[in-house]
């Protein structure tokens, strides 16, 4: 699992940051930064209610 971000259309809510802060974080400007871009599998629920959560649908996975 990869995330992916698109921190130009995130409007700085941290949603993802308050569910899962291993992975996530905000820049010096309130929008998603990623941590870990390959978090592991014991990590993956909770990245995948981070991206259910994000209002602007600014997160993303991919395989890999």
């Amino acid at each position: 699992m990869r995330v992916n971000v698109n921190a130009e259309r995130c409007i700085g809510a941290g949603q993802c940051v308050l569910i899962a802060p291993e992975v996530f974080d905000q820049s010096d400007k309130g929008t998603v930064t990623v941590l870990a871009e390959t978090p592991g599998d014991s990590a993956r629920a909770v990245v995948w209610q981070a991206v259910r959560s994000c209002p602007s649908r600014s997160i993303s996975l991919a395989d890999g």
